[in-house]
């Protein structure tokens, strides 16, 4: 080979060589290891796979409620039945049991809001005599003591895990009425309150003995009977022996007192646990001679949605969809908004 083609074949080797090694040469400390990716040059950015965070249905729900001193607050649906399943449902039951509550509440809510409220400025209020129960959060905990971060905990997963579904029928919402304890059955709404509602039917309840005081006992002496039956029914004649007082009991298919006769007036079953102060108004009633003894069991007037019930149905398993649908008849479970 040329002495000139050698040189400029050297040459060009040792120009491909600075090229190779110029790099390196740039970096103190030589190459760069590849695990050492805080000194590599960026390249692509990391893909970002944190699922977006979507309002919930309930939170763009406002909800107006008036507390007992006559003041109005808005709330959010969500934040509203936080409390409303916080007061109106033991935070201990079941997980599937509140969501069922959760459900019921909401759909209440939902029913009250479309038309039926009693609160001119309100949709409504949180007196459970009139519309549901409510409790604050700080009140709920302090309630609660140790036990306050797993049963909030609790209800907000009962909430969120329902979030914006109700009980329809026939694609309307319904009345969601719900009670602590049945005495083996619900009753028919038209035992109760003089009207058959399709969905408010007499089913079977599977709560029992371990109920808080599910079998209670009232003791009323003639005089406290006497006055307490003329408050509510002026015209009775209570002039004979106590033991003819009262008489002529007649059942309803669940077992409730649905009417007696009290000092020759026929009285419902309802109003006798009204005026005398009973928890439900499946009773036996007795004179023993020297006072009335009322023997009672259940708690509530006993239409819809037994809690307790509820509360044994999910230990069985049962989601709250299969609650719901077996206490409201002939119903579904869909989204309200």
């Amino acid at each position: 080979m040329p002495i000139r083609e050698r040189r400029s074949a050297t040459l060009g080797l040792a120009l491909a060589a600075l090229l190779f090694l110029l790099p390196l040469l740039m970096v103190p400390g030589g190459p760069v290891p590849l695990e050492d990716e805080a000194l590599l040059p960026p390249a692509t950015l990391p893909i970002d796979r944190t699922p977006a965070v979507t309002a919930s249905r309930d939170s763009g729900r406002p909800v107006r409620l008036q507390r007992a001193d006559g003041t109005v607050e808005e709330l959010t649906m969500e934040s509203y039945l936080w409390g409303v399943v916080a007061a109106e449902m033991p935070a201990s039951f079941e997980e599937e049991a509140l969501k069922a509550q959760a459900c019921a509440a909401r759909t209440y809510a939902a029913g009250l809001q479309a038309g039926g409220s009693k609160h001119p400025e309100a949709d409504l209020c949180d007196d459970s005599s009139c519309c549901q129960a409510y409790t604050d959060r700080e009140d709920a905990l302090l309630r609660w003591g140790l036990s306050a971060q797993l049963y909030a905990e609790k209800i907000e997963t009962a909430v969120s895990g329902t979030d914006g579904l109700g009980v329809l029928y026939q694609g309307t919402p319904i009345q969601a009425v719900f009670f602590s304890s049945a005495p083996g059955k619900t009753a028919d709404a038209v035992e109760v309150w003089g009207s058959a509602v399709d969905y408010l039917k007499s089913v079977d309840s599977p709560e029992g003995d371990e109920v808080p005081n599910y079998h209670s006992q009232v003791r009323l002496s003639p005089e406290e009977l006497k006055n307490k039956a003329l408050a509510a029914w002026p015209g009775a004649d209570l002039s004979g022996k106590p033991e003819s007082w009262i008489q002529n009991l007649e059942r309803t298919a669940s077992g409730a007192v649905s009417s007696l006769r009290i000092g020759g007036i026929t009285a419902a079953g309802g109003e006798v646990r009204g005026a005398f102060g009973l928890r439900s108004a499946c009773f036996q009633v007795q004179w023993d001679g020297e006072n009335f003894l009322f023997d009672v069991t259940g708690y509530g007037h006993g239409v819809g949605m037994s809690q307790y019930g509820a509360n044994a149905m999910a230990k069985e398993g049962r989601e709250f969809r299969d609650i719901l649908t077996w206490y409201y008849t002939g119903t579904e479970v869909d989204y309200l908004w």
